[in-house]
């Protein structure tokens, strides 16, 4: 397996509308990102992922995208874009792009063109089909609820939406649309930029014909996904899109691939098919969903967690490669998912990173995971701004949900937990705007921001700031095998990485409680060395049993 820059790299992804906001608006923009890369760089990251900052109408806070080549008014212009990008070279980081190809806004001039006639050259830029029996062409179901089709009243035809009715999905079929789209990735990588995160990429490629889901009883729609899923061309699309344009640069390529299986993950990633260097999967998002989905709500089961990682780092181990997260801007955040928010927020903040800095492959950090930021609990749904979040609620009003349980699973799940705006200090808004926020600031910014941590030498960023350099120090991070040790305990959480002769032993307790490690005999005389842990620990060595103390992480390099 070859040696690649994106390999030994951690990425930090920004979510630009709630970074930090340099103008007073409200809203955060590329100058305020620009303010804030010396923080960045103190971190000690590598990448960073800006989440879509193009012309929008903001149906989708950026992913519908009105214009490919064009900044949103709301985050600054092209010249302060060209200003972000030299001042991260500057750095010495990178910067990916978000690349939104599935889908294009419905105020896109591709569409507008597309919906003035049947003829237009444009309208098979997109997908369009005649009704069935005066209903939609199929029962799919969007993935923001309601049909996954819109009706045209001037051609008289639907088009697909996956998502908004505001994001018509675009046609791969057509070799003229494919052309364009790479045309438009050349012009953004021959200005510079290191790579892409690609948005539902796996989506790209439709059936030729389109046919019912399973419908669920007592539901209207059905699920579509089987059939637009890792559709039928999307390996040629991709090996067209390397040959055409990613092969002529230096970059690299994570594409959100939700419903991927270790298998397909192969497929994408393997070096010799030359398609993706790594994939978003979202299985082991999914482990705390009940059989209804994501508002569903069940505990997460460490064992069944365990599982899933070990199958993913087992699978790419030798074939492909993993990329490595728990948040992002479509994810509740980790501390108050999978930790304690409330008396072991720290402890159990940096015990998470720690499961998953030391495995293989690449890590994501988003925005304010480094400062253990929580989810949010807004008293009204008024106060929400996700178009899934209000969809979901209105559809379970309609149900006659009651009012509590609806806002339980949006408290738990919704995707505003991630983005409420960054918490830089104590200040009104927690310092991310002199205005008035475009969504309301965590209250808990008085204790929680990055001014405190920066203060506080024993802070989840400076425990993110070593973990990041720990990777950069010992080649057993990134390029050890991964083997599981306790798979069935309830509360612990252990495995090793194995280079030549060197072993990492990676501890962490995800219990409330203490629980007692005894070390592999096979370990406990030899050489070890305490590289990290998130308590002051009175065991620096293998040699006894540990009583592990809630949510405490230890990394050993045993020789």
């Amino acid at each position: 397996m070859n040696e690649n820059w994106w390999k030994e790299s951690v990425v930090y992804q920004i979510y630009p509308r709630s970074f930090m906001d340099s103008n007073g608006d409200g809203i955060g923009d590329l100058q305020g990102i620009i303010s804030k890369l010396d923080y960045l760089k103190k971190l000690c990251i590598d990448v960073i992922w800006l989440s879509p900052v193009y012309k929008s109408p903001n149906d989708d806070n950026g992913y519908d995208i009105s214009d490919y080549q064009d900044i949103m008014d709301e985050f600054g212009t092209m010249a302060d874009w060209e200003e972000l990008l030299q001042e991260v070279h500057n750095r010495g980081m990178k910067l990916i792009m978000d690349l939104v190809v599935n889908h294009s806004s419905d105020e896109h001039p591709w569409f507008i063109e597309a919906k003035k006639s049947l003829e237009n050259p444009y309208r098979d830029y997109y997908i369009w089909r005649q009704g069935k029996d005066g209903k939609e062409p199929t029962n799919w179901y969007s993935n923001f609820g309601g049909s996954a089709w819109e009706y045209d009243e001037q051609s008289k035809q639907y088009y697909l939406h996956l998502f908004s009715k505001k994001q018509p999905d675009l046609n791969w079929r057509n070799p003229k649309l494919r052309d364009a789209i790479y045309k438009m990735m050349k012009w953004w990588l021959d200005k510079g930029i290191d790579g892409f995160r690609m948005d539902v990429i796996n989506f790209i490629s439709k059936p030729e014909v389109f046919v019912d889901g399973e419908p669920k009883e007592g539901k209207k729609y059905a699920s579509g996904s089987p059939f637009y899923r890792n559709g039928p061309h999307i390996h040629d699309y991709l090996q067209e899109m390397n040959e055409k344009v990613l092969s002529q640069y230096d970059v690299m390529t994570v594409g959100e691939m939700p419903g991927v299986t270790p298998e397909l993950a192969q497929l994408y990633t393997a070096e010799d098919r030359k398609e993706l260097n790594m994939v978003f999967q979202f299985e082991h998002m999914g482990l705390d969903n009940g059989p209804n989905g994501k508002w569903d709500l069940k505990p997460l089961n460490l064992v069944d967690l365990k599982a899933n990682l070990t199958k993913w780092q087992k699978a790419l181990e030798q074939k492909g490669w993993n990329s490595l997260y728990f948040n992002n801007h479509d994810q509740p955040r980790s501390v108050s998912r999978f930790g304690n928010d409330k008396e072991y927020r720290k402890e159990s903040a940096k015990m998470l990173a720690t499961v998953l800095h030391m495995m293989k492959g690449t890590p994501y950090i988003y925005q304010g995971e480094e400062l253990g930021m929580t989810n949010i609990q807004y008293s009204t749904i008024d106060d929400y701004k996700d178009i899934e979040i209000l969809n979901f609620y209105r559809e379970m009003k309609a149900e006659g949900v009651p009012e509590a349980e609806i806002m339980a699973s949006i408290y738990a799940k919704g995707r505003d937990n991630s983005r409420t705006p960054m918490q830089w200090n104590r200040e009104k808004n927690g310092g991310f705007t002199t205005g008035t926020p475009w969504m309301k600031v965590n209250p808990n910014y008085v204790d929680i921001n990055a001014e405190e941590a920066l203060n506080d030498e024993n802070s989840v960023y400076y425990y993110y700031q070593k973990l990041i350099q720990l990777r950069k120090t010992h080649k057993v991070i990134l390029h050890g095998d991964y083997d599981l040790l306790h798979e069935e305990h309830p509360d612990l959480f252990v495995y090793k990485r194995m280079l030549n002769e060197e072993i990492l032993l990676v501890i962490c307790n995800f219990a409330e409680k203490k629980v007692f490690f005894d070390c592999p005999e096979e370990l406990k005389n030899r050489n070890s060395e305490l590289l990290i842990t998130n308590y002051e620990s009175k065991n620096t060595d293998l040699s006894s049993t540990m009583n592990l103390a809630p949510y405490e992480a230890k990394v050993f390099l045993v020789k």
